[in-house]
């Protein structure tokens, strides 16, 4: 049941051809609709132009995003809620949501960061494509802060089609896998239960 006052949302992700976009943009709308404030946040990007206009598909995502606010620490302040989406890179992170997180030092040392829900997606080209450990290594991030991690689980028949416990997580073989119905399942599945827990947390802790 979400508490008088709306579950404040952050979905901070990063997204070079697409793909982690269009996950956060169906988390954040699978969150409003569970009765969430959201604010959807991408990553600032580091590569320069070149690399971008070198590839077609990235080219057109920097452009369709221009209109999506960059990340700041202000929204981490104001998020009862984190969501955080990163494409995989060698098994980890994206240096650009890699470079977001560590200008969060000054927060961590006030415990700004510390109490709130956290949770992360994913995407890889190849299936095995480190996928587990990308979203486990954004989760070390998670236990700096003193975050609560809210991973999906196996809390719902979804979860089972979709196979990753830790969070959303989508194969997309280099633009020829779209996003599928049990890719949206498994947003939905996570936006939802990121909510109900932030809101249960919010709930006690205004008691």
């Amino acid at each position: 049941m979400i508490t008088a006052a709306p579950v404040r949302l952050a979905v901070v992700y990063y997204s070079s051809t697409g793909v982690n976009t269009e996950i956060a943009q169906l988390i954040a709308e699978a969150a409003e609709k569970a009765g969430a404030e959201v604010r959807l946040r991408k990553a600032a990007e580091l590569a320069p132009q070149a690399a971008i206009d070198s590839n077609p598909a990235w080219a057109a995502n920097h452009a369709a995003t221009a209109g999506i606010a960059t990340a700041t620490p202000d929204d981490m302040i104001w998020a009862d809620a984190v969501i955080f989406g990163s494409p995989t890179r060698f098994g980890n992170i994206a240096s650009q949501l890699k470079q977001f997180i560590d200008t969060l030092g000054g927060l961590w040392m006030r415990g700004q960061l510390a109490d709130k829900v956290y949770s992360g997606f994913t995407t890889s080209s190849s299936a095995h494509g480190g996928q587990e450990s990308t979203l486990l290594a954004l989760y070390n991030s998670v236990h700096h802060f003193g975050g609560i991690l809210v991973a999906p689980g196996y809390t719902d028949p979804a979860k089972f089609a979709d196979g990753n416990p830790y969070g959303t997580s989508h194969v997309d073989a280099q633009g020829h896998n779209p996003i599928s119905d049990t890719t949206r399942e498994a947003a939905r599945v996570q936006a939802e239960r990121v909510v109900h827990v932030a809101a249960a947390l919010k709930g006690r802790l205004a008691t």
